[in-house]
């Protein structure tokens, strides 16, 4: 058995007993080799087990280099405190005779000792024997001296720990700091350990940004050499960024330098965010934001020499200083794509280029297109495939800088995934996240579905943070991939309120938990009191239900609106609906619903339209629906390019009073502007949308009608643009909408950590189509068009956003609305 392995089998307990093997492996390994009485050793075999502790504990001395930081002595001055006698060689030792100790046993400390009765004084040893008492960690002080032919040893016992407290912390709770000391009540206290563990605490407070805490143990003494152990911590202030440099920047400013990495120099109004206090890993990461910033740029020569943070004298601040080369700025000169593959073509992969000759050298494009050629010839039956984008750089006849790009094809390795490791879901089942994954067990290597796998499993919300990594399998062709996660709060209970343009000042209440003890289920409660409309409403929705590609949901509600100020009537609705749904892939999905509805209209005024009177009271809808849903974006949550369409279908009359088809048609793209501004918070949405209501039935109800204005329609009130009564000006609605929407996103000229950002858009919208039963309505299809600006605060309170439109064309009693605000919730 290797020195290492024997030093570490056995530990001791605080009296000296060991710990055994089982919990000493528990435990971790440890240095001392403890007696074990389990085992009945006899007494040569514990002198061997005190040899090899010896041993190990000269081992640095005898060994160079092997030195080890679990292997540890008391200095040489310490041991000398009671000098041992020359001893006349070959004397015997009658017997040795233990002083001081209380707690542990004599024969407990006799068993440490190399030397034993009937063995000869030997100076060497008893040395030996001293250094390896000191390495149990159980003793203050210890000495071995001799009196006649016995030999004494006399021990002071380090105290025992009664229990561990803290003081004054308030950045960190006690439950936090308890897993970060290594001592326990009922543990041996050593200084050494406590100044270990002072150093811990220290070190969790400076990953927080608190470099001036100050920690102070201190102990009480008890009866019977025991302590209590109190970590005296002043948090002292948190420790901000004063000053971000750049040395060496020479194309760009150290203001767009600053708006590129995520740290941030300390302001009065960055009280909402931790971006300006000092984070390692946040400086590693600014780092990483430099480097693809300066590639993307055109600057492939690009180096960061050095990154220096420099803690104030006062221990107030940091000074933050990047130390860079940006190197030449680099055109993209000739771009070919070889195959070095069978059959396959490789003029057919040229529209997945995203750069052309003439261009910046960007990285990014670089990366989507040898991303995108990969797909492309794995989708044409290549599994194995490995894309490498060859650069060569010169220097053209212009003098210009400029990279030749030569995008190789080859057959990659061919590797499999052996197996699928997840860790760190103390409360998500496995098999809720198993089904997010793109990639099997079995199948063959695929970054790609690896990356889309992540993107899905952290468009959950479930998790603070998902990291996926490789390890070597069990064959040259095989990887373990494992995937941590952490996890985070899924279940919300919000008490709040706000005011809408729509509905009014509101109170909302809810209650809601997107994973439902781990399974996935997402299921609510909520209800919102308003000025002008209350809603009530409970939602269960599984989207693996029995484990299957499968949705099912349903919600009850109980909804009133308000519609006086449009049309002069107030409805309440209330029912329920139950959905399924099916994704055939990972891009097209349907859903199938059913509605019934018990529908009133009610407290119609008396000046209302005839069209309004002759509907009020009750009516009862009876629905079935589709949606198909094609959803091409990057991301549901937040997309930034790519496309979505929706068709859905609604059919009413199996039941009920109502009898009609509608039709809807819904369409969202999405242009990423990365390229020409090199801030990805710039981008275009367009959207558009289209319905068509036929009735086949007697009954005609303008409350199944189309409304525009509001959400669909800014720069006019909800329902407030479109067909109105001639004599009253009440908004009837319409069987037939056309909507368009285009908007520009972009950041601010302010810091991103205070979470706003701006927009400017132009909404156009038609509504018409009513049957004139009960006198003139205008009824035009001329088109509305408004335009605007607006912005969106994102804050721990909540997301506010805020409105201004231009209704330039509008037509006779429509109802304008320039300014609309929105904060908590929205109907």
């Amino acid at each position: 058995m290797p020195l290492g392995a024997a030093i570490a089998l056995y530990g001791a307990t605080p009296d000296g007993r060991p710990a055994g093997l089982s919990a000493s492996l528990a435990a971790g390994p440890v240095l001392l080799i403890g007696p074990v009485p389990e085992l009945r050793e006899t007494r040569s075999l514990l002198r061997t087990r005190a040899a090899l502790l010896a041993t190990a504990c000269l081992l640095p001395a005898l060994v160079p280099g092997a030195a080890s930081s679990q292997v540890t002595s008391r200095p040489a001055h310490r041991a000398s405190a009671r000098p041992v006698a020359p001893v006349p060689a070959g004397n015997t030792i009658h017997a040795i005779v233990v002083h001081g100790n209380h707690r542990i046993e004599a024969g407990t400390i006799e068993s440490y000792m190399l030397l034993s009765p009937g063995d000869q004084f030997d100076q060497k040893l008893i040395d030996q024997s001293l250094k390896t008492l000191y390495a149990t960690g159980l003793f203050k002080n210890v000495s071995i001296t001799r009196a006649g032919n016995d030999l004494v040893v006399d021990v002071s016992e380090n105290p025992i720990i009664a229990k561990v407290a803290f003081e004054g912390n308030h950045q960190l709770v006690n439950k936090d700091l308890q897993s970060i000391v290594s001592l326990r009540a009922n543990s041996v206290y050593t200084p050494e350990a406590a100044e270990a563990d002072r150093q811990a605490i220290l070190d969790a407070y400076a990953r927080k940004g608190y470099y001036s805490t100050t920690v102070v143990p201190q102990i009480i003494r008890l009866p019977e050499n025991r302590v209590d152990l109190v970590f005296k911590i002043h948090d002292g202030k948190a420790t901000f960024i004063s000053r971000i440099t750049f040395v060496g920047n020479k194309h760009y400013s150290e203001g767009t330098l600053r708006d590129v990495i995520s740290s941030r120099q300390s302001a009065w109004w960055r009280f909402l965010s931790t971006s300006d206090s000092y984070d390692p890993a946040r400086v590693g990461l600014d780092q990483d934001l430099l480097r693809r910033f300066y590639l993307r740029s055109g600057y492939p020569d690009y180096q960061l020499l050095n990154t220096e943070a420099e803690l104030a004298p006062d221990r107030s601040s940091f000074f933050l200083t990047f130390v860079l080369n940006e190197g030449p700025r680099f055109r993209i000169g000739k771009v070919s794509i070889v195959s070095h593959l069978p059959h396959l073509d490789s003029g057919l992969l040229k529209g997945d280029l995203d750069l052309a000759r003439g261009d910046w050298y960007n990285g990014d494009a670089i990366t989507q297109s040898v991303q995108a050629i990969t797909s492309d010839v794995q989708g044409r039956g290549y599994a194995f495939v490995q894309v490498t984008p060859v650069q060569k750089k010169r220097v053209n006849a212009r003098g210009q800088h400029v990279v030749d790009l030569t995008f190789e094809i080859t057959e990659g390795p061919r590797v499999f995934v052996e197996r699928i490791d997840i860790t760190g879901n103390t409360r998500t089942e496995d098999k809720v996240i198993r089904r997010e994954f793109q990639i099997a067990e079995g199948d063959a290597f695929n970054p790609e579905k690896i990356k889309e796998s992540r993107q899905r499993l952290q468009e959950l919300q479930y998790f603070k943070s998902v990291n996926m990594s490789t390890q070597p399998g069990s064959a040259p062709d095989k990887i373990v991939l494992t995937t941590a996660v952490q996890e985070q709060a899924t279940g919300s209970f919000t008490i709040g309120g706000g005011f809408s343009t729509d509905v009014g000042a509101l109170l909302n209440f809810g209650l809601n938990e997107k994973n439902l003890i781990g399974t996935g289920i997402d299921a609510g409660i909520s209800a919102v009191i308003a000025q002008r409309a209350t809603q009530f409403d409970l939602s269960v929705t599984d989207p693996y239900f029995l484990d299957r590609n499968l949705l099912l949901g349903g919600e009850i509600f109980d909804t009133t609106n308000n519609n006086i100020s449009i049309s002069q009537y107030e409805e309440s609705r209330a029912g329920f609906t139950v959905r399924t749904g099916y994704a055939f892939n990972n891009f097209l999905s349907q859903t199938v619903n059913y509605s019934l509805v018990d529908r009133d209209v009610f407290n119609v005024q008396s000046t209302a339209s005839l069209y309004v009177k002759n509907e009020a009271g009750w009516s009862l809808l009876s629905q079935l629906g589709q949606s198909i849903t094609l959803d091409h974006r990057d991301s549901t949550l937040d997309p930034h390019s790519g496309y979505i369409l929706r068709l859905g279908t609604d059919l009413a009359g199996l039941g009920g009073n109502s009898d009609y088809l509608r039709f809807k048609l819904d369409a969202g793209y999405y242009i990423p502007l990365d390229y020409f501004t090199g801030d990805h918070n710039w981008s275009i949405a367009l959207r558009a949308g289209a319905g068509y209501l036929y009735r086949y039935g007697g009954n005609n109800y303008i409350i199944d009608n189309f409304f525009l204005g509001g959400e669909n329609m800014r720069g006019f009130q909800q329902g407030g643009a479109g067909p109105h009564d001639v004599a009253t000006g009440d908004s009837l609605g319409g069987n037939t909408i056309l909507t368009g929407t285009a908007e520009l996103h972009f950041p601010l000229p302010i810091s991103p950590d205070i979470g706003l950002s701006g927009r400017v858009f132009t909404d156009v919208g038609t509504l018409f189509g009513v049957q004139s039963n009960y006198g003139p309505v205008y009824d035009s299809r001329s088109p509305r068009v408004a335009v605007g600006i607006g912005f969106s605060w994102n804050t721990p309170f909540g997301l506010i956003n805020i409105d201004l439109a231009d209704p330039i064309v509008k037509y006779k009693d429509d109802q304008t609305q320039v300014f609309r605000f929105g904060f908590g919730t929205t109907f």
